[in-house]
């Protein structure tokens, strides 16, 4: 909530109150409309109907106080986080509030909290719609472009390149056990608290959007954070969440877990030598989930980590709280 610094001088309830003869009564009335600032609109109304003794001029002010408050809080939106290709963002507006992005609507908790992300390549501008009481706001906002690396990595066996016929089927599999579990969408809200780093003191050897070139041939881009550190080394969850995948051995991506965080936010962890969670399991931030290995598709002991907003791939480093 935003408030406004009043100017009490101005208002001068007591000059009115004079005549009931009480320093008491002015002492109540300037603690009801402490009160009343914290309360919406609605509220405030029915409570100044209550007050019946205070004189009509007083009244009056108030309301116009009321008014001027009620406004300015309408529509406030606040939103968390840097407008930049592949980014997550998240927001916090009045819980009664619809909220859309390019016409869909996001789902708001309880307590206001909203999230969205912003593709890799998108170019134009997000526009956010902010419906309240029958009445829409929109707030455009730019999207800035990210520069991303190319990273090339030669001499691979070539079955890391080109992966063979006979496993196509497995790939295919896998990747709709994955694509289920991105899909979930709760009403869990730890999306909105701060990301923690998986690894300490790790060297990040691979970025989110770089351009792979494997044995020369152009791949697709890589959409995770790689985190180098030793085969064994303890995993520790980022953030708290439900494990919606634990497997020991997908074709590319060996021992993976994900994780929902809420209204479609994921994160997944790849490449594991241990896997030491269970479908279903609710963790805690900081958590040991598992060990850093070479399993899968991969050119050794390494961590990749990767975000999602339902299928949109993000930039982990986006949220992480370094």
């Amino acid at each position: 909530m935003y408030l406004k610094i009043i100017n009490f001088k101005k208002l001068t309830p007591t000059r009115s109150l004079l005549n009931k003869g009480s320093a008491i009564t002015n002492m109540i009335v300037l603690i009801r409309f402490l009160t009343l600032l914290t309360c919406r609109m609605s509220k405030w109304m029915f409570l100044l109907t209550d007050i019946s003794w205070i004189s009509q001029k007083v009244k009056k002010s108030f309301i116009l106080i009321i008014i001027f408050f009620s406004l300015n809080n309408l529509y406030a939106v606040e939103l968390n986080g840097k407008f930049n290709q592949g980014n997550l963002i998240r927001g916090k507006t009045n819980p009664k509030s619809k909220v859309l992005i390019d016409g869909k609507e996001l789902r708001v908790s309880g307590a206001g909290f909203f999230v969205f992300g912003i593709s890799k390549d998108r170019k134009n501008d997000v526009i956010i719609s902010v419906i309240e009481n029958g009445i829409t706001k929109h707030i455009i906002k730019k999207v800035y472009k990210k520069k991303y690396k190319i990273q090339k990595i030669d001499g691979l066996p070539q079955k890391q390149v080109t992966p063979p016929k006979e496993v196509y089927e497995r790939i295919k599999s896998d990747n709709k056990l994955i694509g289920k579990a991105r899909a979930v969408e709760t009403d869990l809200t730890f999306f909105s608290n701060k990301f923690k780093p998986p690894l300490k003191n790790a060297i990040i050897t691979g970025v989110y959007g770089s351009q792979r070139i494997l044995n020369g041939i152009p791949k697709s881009p890589h959409y995770g954070l790689d985190f180098a550190a030793k085969e064994g080394t303890k995993i520790k969850a980022m953030l708290d969440g439900v494990v919606t995948l634990a497997e020991n051995d997908l074709y590319y991506t060996g021992g993976t877990i994900i994780f929902d965080h809420g209204h479609g936010v994921s994160t997944l962890y790849m490449h594991l030598k241990d896997v030491l969670v269970e479908e279903g399991q609710k963790i805690k931030q900081g958590d040991l989930i598992g060990t850093v290995g070479s399993t899968g598709r991969s050119t050794g002991a390494h961590l990749d980590i990767r975000l999602n907003w339902f299928n949109i791939k993000l930039d982990p480093m986006s949220v992480l709280d370094k």
